[in-house]
């Protein structure tokens, strides 16, 4: 389907952790809740210019970090089969919020789409289990048909 109108989505999660911790947890791998930590396979250069790459489940996502103002801000881009191949924006920030951090993740620029709109179940999945790893030390393995049940085989 084709079409040029575009989506904005936003996700927001109060971490119990500072925003140095949160922004430096959400590009560490070995974190679950990361999209990187989910990967089958991945690469992750996170400075401005540098590139990611992650696959999972026959699906890739790339992109291109624009932005980098730690502790507070991240920017990249984001291209996947559900962006119809184009470009769209991930910004994250992280905001001091008394004791804990206000993470907000917007992705904008998606084609409108259910294939697109399907990120806003993905980010809250993936948003979900960082969240645990600073509540109570879970460590929750991500479970990808957990976030896209519609992929899922019945038999």
């Amino acid at each position: 389907m084709k079409t040029d109108k575009t989506i904005n989505l936003k996700i927001e999660r109060l971490i119990p952790t500072s925003p140095d911790d949160a922004f430096e947890g959400w590009l560490n791998p070995k974190i679950p809740g990361t999209p990187w930590n989910a990967a089958e396979e991945f690469a992750l250069d996170p400075k401005v210019g540098g590139l990611f790459y992650w696959h999972l489940k026959a699906t890739s996502h790339y992109g291109r970090f624009t932005e980098m103002a730690r502790p507070n801000r991240m920017q990249h881009t984001w291209v996947s089969p559900n962006t119809l191949g184009k470009e769209s924006k991930v910004t994250v920030t992280f905001r001091q919020q008394g004791e804990d951090t206000l993470m907000t993740l917007i992705h904008s620029d998606l084609p409108d789409t259910a294939e697109a709109r399907g990120h806003e179940r993905g980010w809250n999945y993936f948003l979900g289990i960082y969240c645990e790893q600073f509540a109570s030390g879970s460590r929750k393995k991500y479970q990808w048909e957990e976030a896209h049940p519609e992929a899922v085989v019945k038999k």
